[in-house]
């Protein structure tokens, strides 16, 4: 199986979740060379394995924080089965200006 890729996490995150607003980054090229990762002829690697999410959601903040990532986790579960092993997550309390 292949590693979900920035696209898929959005996706996934923005179906199951439905935040008012969600930034998804790929931090996996900070952390080459710790394990073993595949990748494509070009030599970048086909999908992520360390993502930080930032999301807002108003009808949350009244979750603590274990319920939050909770509700992240179970969102990405067939990603963190596919190799995405490193997830940090900040919750804003209201969309960041524009």
């Amino acid at each position: 199986m292949s590693l979900c890729t920035l696209a898929e996490i959005d996706a996934r995150l923005r179906l199951a979740l439905e935040p008012d607003w969600l930034s998804v980054l790929d931090e996996s090229a900070a952390h080459a060379g710790h394990m073993e990762m595949p990748s494509t002829p070009d030599g970048q690697a086909p999908g992520a394995t360390h993502v930080r999410i930032r999301l807002s959601k108003a009808s949350w903040n009244g979750l603590s924080r274990v319920a939050r990532h909770r509700l992240v986790y179970d969102a990405l579960s067939d990603c963190l089965d596919r190799g995405l092993h490193a997830v940090a997550i900040d919750f804003l309390a209201s969309p960041p200006a524009a």
